[in-house]
């Protein structure tokens, strides 16, 4: 099944060029069939093939509040006051609710992907994340091999507690654990596009499993 076509991502160029709230308006019912809808249908048939990965992972199609992130970008606390993002987010977490591993699918025109892990821990999830690699790098070197580059997240100095000279130390000094794929638009609007988001979850399942395990989070 094809879920999106073209437009998606001819829209999501055109918001780009033009985002502002006057150009959305005129747009909008463009944006809730070229986008929303095939997303939220999307959303609906990943459920299933996510759930042969693990039971527990939520794909929910509310078209507020579920899996697909609103469109409105969050202003408050930016310098950047363009009202809309400009790609579509789509979180799968592993559990109801849970503050916890899931994955997370990205699409902006040539620039989309897969990505799973977590994103900046909460303090008592980031201790225990960082005590499992200590324990067990072995299972970490094979769970992490698509890791993302941390970036500025992460520490200038060894956790306390933890040596300096563990062979996983910069790994364990990281405040975020996500691992991405790149998909490209061809994919993405292909007949397949279920197949290729499933499979590249299931790539990118050893770095869940073990997020999932260190957190204590079923899997």
């Amino acid at each position: 099944m094809r879920y999106f076509d073209g437009d998606l991502f001819a829209f999501l160029r055109e918001l780009k060029a033009n985002n502002d709230r006057g150009w959305f308006t005129t747009n909008k019912a463009r944006y809730e069939s070229s986008v929303k809808a095939p997303v939220l249908t999307f959303v609906a048939d990943a459920g299933p093939h996510l759930r042969t990965l693990s039971a527990n992972l939520v794909a929910d199609p509310k078209p507020v509040g579920g899996s697909m992130f609103r469109i409105h970008r969050d202003v408050r606390f930016s310098k950047d006051r363009s009202p809309y993002k400009t790609h579509v987010g789509v979180h799968f977490p592993l559990g109801p609710g849970a503050h916890g591993p899931g994955y997370y699918l990205h699409l902006e025109p040539n620039q989309s992907f897969v990505a799973a892990g977590i994103w900046m821990p909460e303090p008592t999830q980031l201790q225990a994340i960082r005590a499992a690699i200590a324990a067990r790098p072995a299972d970490w070197r094979t769970a992490s091999a698509d890791l993302d580059d941390p970036g500025e997240h992460t520490l200038k100095r060894p956790p306390r507690g933890l040596d300096a000279d563990h062979p996983m130390i910069e790994d364990i000094k990281r405040k975020s654990f996500t691992a991405s794929l790149r998909l490209s638009d061809r994919q993405l609007t292909s007949d397949d596009t279920m197949r290729t988001f499933t499979k590249t979850c299931r790539e990118l399942a050893p770095l869940m499993r073990f997020l999932a395990r260190a957190t204590g989070t079923t899997w």
